[in-house]
C-alpha cells in the first residue's frame, strides 16, 4: 500500500513536469493562434464591453438558442469563448500548485488502480500495454472530440491530447514499473 502510494506521488510529480514542458514553456505556443497587439487589444475591449454583464463562463457565439442565432451561427465566423472577468498573471502560483495536486491525485488514481488489477496483469510489459492504452483512448476521445464534435480548432486540441497521452502514459508507467512488484498471474 505504501509502494502504491509512493508511486502514485512519483508518477504525479512526472505528469506534472511533462504538463509544465508543455504548457509551462515557450513550447505551448504551438498550440496557439496568435493576433498582433492592437487586434488583441481590440478582441479584448470587445469582450469587457459585452460579456461582463454576465461574468466569466464560456460562451457560443453567436448564441444558438435562437432563430436568428442558429441562422448566424450556420453562417459564420463562430467562437467559442472561455471567458474570466478578472486578469490573472501568465504563470499563475496558485494554478501551478492547484496543476500539481490535480496531478497528483490522477497519478494515485492510476497507482491504485494498477495495484487493483496487479494480481490479474502481473508482468510489466502487460502493465505497459494496459498504460498505453489508456493513456491514448481517454485523451482521444476528450480531447480530439472536440474538434469532431464542436469544430474546435485542430492545432490545439491535437497538442492538448500530445501532452495528456505523455503524460498519463510516463505516470502510469512509472507506477507500473517500479512502484508494483512482480507476481504470479491469478488464472
Amino acid at each position: 500500500m505504501i509502494r502504491t502510494f509512493i508511486g502514485g506521488l512519483a508518477g504525479g510529480l512526472a505528469m506534472y513536469m511533462v504538463g509544465f514542458i508543455f504548457w509551462g514553456t515557450p513550447l505551448n505556443r504551438i498550440a496557439f493562434t496568435g493576433l498582433g497587439e492592437t487586434q488583441s487589444a481590440a478582441v479584448q475591449q470587445a469582450l469587457a464591453a459585452n460579456l461582463t454583464q454576465t461574468g466569466t463562463g464560456s460562451y457560443a457565439i453567436p448564441w444558438m438558442g435562437t432563430q436568428s442565432g442558429t441562422t448566424l451561427y450556420g453562417k459564420g465566423p463562430i467562437a467559442l469563448v472561455h471567458f474570466n472577468t478578472h486578469g490573472f498573471p501568465v504563470m499563475d502560483s496558485a494554478a501551478l500548485l492547484a496543476g500539481l495536486i490535480l496531478a497528483l491525485f490522477s497519478a494515485l488514481i492510476i497507482a491504485f488502480a494498477l495495484r487493483a488489477i496487479a494480481p490479474h496483469v502481473a508482468d510489466f510489459a502487460n502493465r505497459a500495454k494496459l498504460v498505453i492504452a489508456f493513456s491514448l483512448a481517454i485523451p482521444l476521445y476528450v480531447d480530439i472530440g472536440q474538434p469532431i464534435f464542436n469544430h474546435a480548432p485542430w492545432p490545439y486540441y491535437i497538442y492538448s491530447f500530445l501532452c495528456d497521452s505523455i503524460g498519463f502514459a510516463v505516470a502510469g508507467l512509472i507506477v507500473a514499473r517500479w512502484f508494483l512488484s512482480e507476481g504470479r498471474q491469478v488464472e
